[in-house]
C-alpha cells in the first residue's frame, strides 16, 4: 500500500494537480491538510473520477483535512478522542484538523497540527494540548498511521538554519518534547533521505533550498516493520501553482495484513 501526506494549501485551487499527482505516483491513500474549504464545496467529483473515495472535514476557508482512498474508506471519524477546541476570545470552536478512517485494513489519520503562531500566544498552548491529546489515540499493537503537517521540526537538521529560528515556534523544546511523547507512546517516524518537505513562498526559500521537514508519517510498530521505501516528492513543489509543501510518500508491504489488528 502506498500512503502519502500532503498539505495541499487549498484543494479547490489544486484539485486537478492533486489528481494528476495521484495518477503519476500511483497513490493508494492520500492524507491532505489545509484543504481550505467547507464540506459542501470540496471537489469530490475530481477524486471520484480518479477512483477515490473521500472523507473530508472542513467548516470554512481555514484548515480542513481529508483522506482520499482507493482501497476502502470505513469507520470515518471527524475528531480524535479529547481533541481540543480553540478560541482566542468567546466560545471555543472544534477546528477541522483531524479525520480518520480504515483504509485497506489500516487505520489512517490525516492531521493538521496547529501552527502555534508565536511563543506565548494562546495558539501555542493549543498546539501542545492538541499533541498531548493525540497520544491517547495511539494503540501500539494495532495498524495505525498518523500522517500530516505536524508544524514541528524535531531535529536541528530539519531546518535550513537553526539560528534563524531562535525565538520562533516549530523548534522549541516544548514542541519537540510533545513530538517525542508521540514516539514514546508507540509511534515511529517513517524516515527517508530527503531533507525538507516545506519551503516558504517568501524570500525564494525553495530556490535557495531553505526548507523545513515538518510533514510526517508516524506509524505503529506493526507497520514500521512493513515500510519498504519512503521519500519526499520534491517535484510537486516546483512549477506554477505549487503548494508550499511537498508530498511525503511511503510504501508498505500489506499483502498479508491481520485485519484483527485493526480497531
Amino acid at each position: 500500500m502506498r500512503i502519502a501526506t500532503w498539505n495541499v494549501n487549498s484543494v479547490r485551487t489544486r484539485a486537478e494537480r492533486v489528481a494528476a499527482f495521484l495518477e503519476r505516483t500511483n497513490i493508494d491513500v492520500l492524507c491532505m491538510q489545509e484543504t481550505k474549504t467547507a464540506d459542501r464545496t470540496f471537489p469530490y467529483a475530481t477524486f471520484e473520477a480518479a477512483g477515490y473515495e473521500v472523507a473530508h472535514v472542513g467548516h470554512n476557508q481555514w484548515n480542513g483535512v481529508a483522506i482520499a482512498s482507493r482501497v476502502g474508506l470505513e469507520d470515518v471519524r471527524e475528531t480524535f478522542f479529547r481533541q481540543p477546541s480553540f478560541s482566542k476570545s468567546g466560545d471555543a470552536v472544534q477546528e477541522a484538523r483531524a479525520v480518520g478512517a480504515v483504509c485497506g485494513g489500516v487505520e489512517v489519520w490525516s492531521l493538521y497540527v496547529p501552527n502555534g503562531r508565536e511563543i506565548g500566544d494562546p495558539h501555542y498552548d493549543y498546539k501542545l494540548e492538541f499533541l498531548y491529546s493525540l497520544r491517547e489515540s495511539v494503540k501500539p499493537a494495532e495498524l495505525q498511521v498518523f500522517a500530516g503537517d505536524f508544524n514541528i521540526a524535531p531535529r536541528d537538521e530539519d531546518v535550513w538554519d537553526i539560528n534563524w529560528f531562535e525565538g520562533k515556534t516549530h523548534v522549541t523544546e516544548p514542541e519537540r518534547a510533545a513530538y517525542q511523547m508521540l514516539l514514546e507512546s508507540g509511534l515511529h517516524e517513517v524516515r527517508h533521505e530527503d531533507r525538507y518537505s516545506f519551503w516558504d513562498y517568501k524570500a525564494m526559500r525553495f530556490q535557495k533550498n531553505q526548507g523545513m521537514l515538518i510533514d510526517f508519517l508516524l506509524v505503529t510498530d506493526s507497520l514500521r516493520t512493513r515500510v519498504e521505501d519512503a521519500w519526499v516528492d520534491v517535484e510537486e513543489r516546483q512549477g506554477k501553482g505549487a503548494s508550499d509543501h511537498a508530498p511525503v510518500i511511503a510504501d508498505f508491504d500489506t499483502h498479508d495484513l491481520d485485519i484483527d489488528q485493526v480497531r
